[in-house]
This record gives structure tokens, C-alpha cells and sequence, in this order.
């Protein structure tokens, strides 16, 4: 997932007229345009991600506030369709046995043996899943590995 990517997913998006997508991808592309302007420099694929994760975050919140609130189902259901868009855009994550597996290789690999070594099996495993991984998941199969 690159910058450009976005982009012509948005001009896809407009040729479509599809305004729920136009409006959503636009919000990711300005959170990239704002990363890049805070680095200085083109954004990796990683910040991509990381923009779309923000963006996904911060249209659940809305959408959670939206359902708590009551307001019309039409902003609703439209809020719903983008946080399906975003979801649809960001790459599988690992949960299951494939989690499980890596939590243990870490664990042994590291040589972590207590629940002080929790954050750090955490990062680890974090960051070998490149980011796509529950972070809940992980503490909970990490703990039931630790002392």
C-alpha cells in the first residue's frame, strides 16, 4: 500500500461518483500529506498504513458517537460503509494460530520468562507482524506464556 495507491483509488472514486469513498480516501490522503510535511520526505508504505489505521480509528469513534447519540441512520450507515472501506484497504491481520506461533517463538527466542517482560514481547511481536496484529490478542497469549 503506497501513496500512490490512494491517489488513484481516489480519481478512481471520482470517475465513479462514489462520494462516501471520495470522502473517506481524501482524509487518508490529507493524513499522509501531513505526515509527509512533518518528515520532510516522501512517506514509506508503513506511514501509509499507519494513515489509513488513523483515519479507520478515528471514523469508529464517530461512528460509535453516532450510534450513542441517535443520530439519523443515514449518517450512520454511511460511517459504517466507510469503516468497511478502510478495512478493506488495510492488509490481513495476523490472529489465530499464526499469532499464537509467533508469540511463542518470540518468547522462547527472547528468553522471556516473567510478566515483566510482557511489553517487551509485545513490541517484538508487534513489530514481526509489522503492525498487523491485535495488540489485546498478543498481551492475552503472552500472559498465559509468561510466570
Amino acid at each position: 500500500m503506497n501513496k500512490e495507491f490512494i491517489v488513484s483509488e481516489i480519481t478512481a472514486a471520482m470517475r465513479a461518483h462514489d462520494k462516501p469513498r471520495l470522502s473517506i480516501l481524501r482524509q487518508v490522503k490529507n493524513e499522509i500529506d501531513i505526515k509527509e510535511k512533518d518528515a520532510k520526505r516522501d512517506v514509506t508504505d508503513e506511514e501509509v498504513v499507519a494513515a489509513l489505521k488513523k483515519v479507520l480509528k478515528q471514523t469508529g469513534e464517530t461512528l460509535e458517537g453516532s450510534i450513542a447519540v441517535g443520530t439519523s441512520a443515514e449518517r450512520t450507515a454511511l460511517l459504517t460503509e466507510q469503516v468497511a472501506m478502510l478495512e478493506g484497504y488495510l492488509p490481513a491481520q495476523v490472529a489465530g494460530e499464526a499469532l499464537a506461533a509467533v508469540v511463542d517463538r518470540v518468547v522462547s527466542a527472547g528468553g522471556f520468562s516473567s510478566k515483566r517482560d510482557m511489553g517487551a514481547v509485545i513490541a517484538q511481536v508487534t513489530a514481526e507482524c509489522g503492525g498487523n496484529c491485535d495488540k489485546a490478542e498478543v498481551a492475552r497469549l503472552a500472559g498465559a506464556r509468561l510466570a
